[in-house]
């Protein structure tokens, strides 16, 4: 009597990594147009686990932490998982003008862009913002000034979240706004002027809400049909 073919080995992180990417691409200062010389480079990414691998009791991982240094990916249904609730991560990482790899479930993928986007990104931008903003207060109290970079960057998602609200489009390059963040981020604003200005972007987002053109829910039904086919086609 013949025995049974064993299962195939279990791919480990840095397989699923290599082998399974379907999207990467950078992140952090150098996507937002915010780089210097001493400016990391971020990379994030998203894989596709094989189907077969979740008929295991042990499933794939939901994300992937290297196996470079600064990267990060996440599996393709965790990945759409957040992406329908607006997490600013999510969104950043599909709109990210500096693509890396791409094949075609990738494109597929940046092709639904529009379907992640809603109005749900006030609250989930806001609550965010409203979390980094006691990470930056508690600095001062302790400290006496906050870490200017981290103040740097949560004006620019407060702006990021204003114009997406205004337009419909996330566009995360900061443009001529470099400059006026890139003297936050050296020291040369005053906290109390950094509070103003981010006290008027979020009113600015609060008005933008109600007349923004982004639908008031993402469109999950597209989603959920993709990553249907794609998890189909990877059981082959």
């Amino acid at each position: 009597m013949t025995e049974p073919a064993a299962p195939p080995a279990t791919p480990t992180p840095e397989d699923l990594i290599r082998d399974h990417t379907v999207y990467s691409c950078v992140m952090g200062s150098r996507a937002f147009g915010l780089a210097t010389d001493g400016s990391d480079t971020d990379r994030r990414g998203v894989f596709v686990a094989p189907t077969p691998l979740y008929w295991r009791f042990e499933k794939p991982p939901t994300h992937v932490e290297g196996p470079a240094d600064e990267q990060f990916s996440w599996e393709l249904e965790r990945f759409c998982e957040l992406g329908l609730r607006a997490n600013p991560n999510i969104l950043e990482c599909l709109h990210s003008p500096l693509v890396e790899h791409v094949d075609a479930t990738g494109r597929e993928l940046l092709a639904l862009r529009d379907a992640f986007l809603s109005r749900r990104a006030h609250q989930t931008f806001a609550r965010y913002a409203a979390g980094q903003r006691k990470k930056l207060e508690a600095d001062v109290r302790q400290h006496g000034a906050p870490r200017w970079k981290h103040a740097m960057h949560l004006l620019r998602l407060l702006g990021s979240c204003r114009d997406l609200l205004r337009t419909g489009e996330l566009v995360i390059d900061v443009g001529e706004d470099r400059e006026r963040l890139l003297a936050v981020k050296r020291g040369e604003v005053t906290w109390p002027e950094v509070e103003r200005r981010m006290e008027v972007l979020a009113a600015e987002a609060e008005a933008a809400e109600p007349k923004s053109p982004l639908p008031a829910e993402p469109n999950r039904p597209r989603v959920e049909d993709f990553l249907h086919r794609t998890r189909r086609a990877s059981a082959r």
